[in-house]
């Protein structure tokens, strides 16, 4: 299969996975403390790939520098980016927290524009950034009865900006080694520096019941060894603000599955706040760039 089709399939899987891994982790966190909960997946994903990286005799890093490189890309991630994400949705809706994340590719543009070689925005990108970021406000601040309030904005906010962060980091570098063992360095350095906050943060409740093992085992198998792998594959084979375009899809799933299943509300504020962010996104992602470097 050629690379640009292996890219397509990844960012497709992504796109699906990654948006109904929202509900998932909404149901996690609901029986397990979040970060010990967020901890376990990706210490037993990323052993699982290391394991299958070395029984395939895949290569690994040759050296301590590549290995650096990639346990930062982690720990922004997952650490930074996930381990927020899971910290808030105790108690944002799975569709709020989604929409929120949308505004990765947002702030992959922001910080494109002070790395050399970086994306820059024109006009149409200016416009695409703002509208954006007044969708986040709206969504934040129109409302007193909200599912969301202004702590659980700054902080998925937060969670955005340090993905966006270690998806740009990410395409700085090229490490030596299989990207199967590049995944499983990232997941074991983010799941254990999650499960050292979550030891620190207390509050430990291993009693876990039949619905979190399932929601554990689903973000495992789905969330973090197929969605993860997929988007560290198409950071190696696409610019980060293309890659980042999963963004479009995530919500939309996430809203729908939220409402189905955990009966969270959607509104005619959240329709709104949706369609505006993710305007702004596309007018980002599209808005025509000279200096974006070229797909590998």
């Amino acid at each position: 299969m050629k690379d640009d089709t292996k890219a397509i399939l990844a960012f497709i899987a992504v796109c699906i996975v990654w948006g109904s891994t929202y509900l998932a982790i909404r149901i996690g966190v609901s029986e397990v403390q979040p970060f010990i909960f967020a901890g376990i997946r990706f210490t037993l994903a990323g052993s699982l790939m290391l394991l299958y990286a070395k029984i395939k005799t895949l290569e690994f890093p040759k050296s301590k520098r590549d290995v650096l490189n990639i346990t930062i890309v982690g720990l922004f991630l997952l650490l930074g980016g996930h381990g927020l994400v899971v910290w808030t949705e105790q108690w944002v809706a799975s569709s709020i927290a989604s929409i929120l994340v949308a505004t990765v590719p947002l702030f992959i543009a922001i910080i494109e524009l002070f790395v050399p070689n970086g994306s820059r925005l024109t006009l149409k990108g200016w416009i695409g950034l703002i509208l954006g970021f007044i969708g986040v406000v709206f969504l934040t601040f129109t409302d007193s009865s909200s599912a969301i309030d202004v702590k659980g904005a700054i902080l998925l906010l937060l969670a955005s900006l340090l993905w966006a962060v270690g998806s740009v980091y990410q395409n700085t570098f090229k490490a030596t080694g299989s990207t199967v063992s590049h995944i499983g360095i990232e997941m074991v350095a983010g799941g254990i520096s999650l499960l050292i906050v979550g030891l620190l943060y207390g509050n430990i409740n291993l009693d876990i019941t039949l619905k979190g093992i399932s929601a554990l085992l689903y973000l495992i198998v789905f969330g973090s060894l197929i969605g993860y792998s997929s988007y560290i594959y198409i950071l190696q084979k696409w610019p980060p603000s293309k890659a980042g375009t999963y963004a479009y899809i995530n919500p939309i799933v996430a809203v729908i599955l939220g409402a189905f299943i955990l009966n969270e509300a959607i509104n005619l504020r959240i329709i709104i706040s949706t369609f505006i962010i993710l305007i702004g996104v596309v007018l980002v992602q599209t808005s025509k760039n000279k200096t974006e470097r070229k797909e590998t």
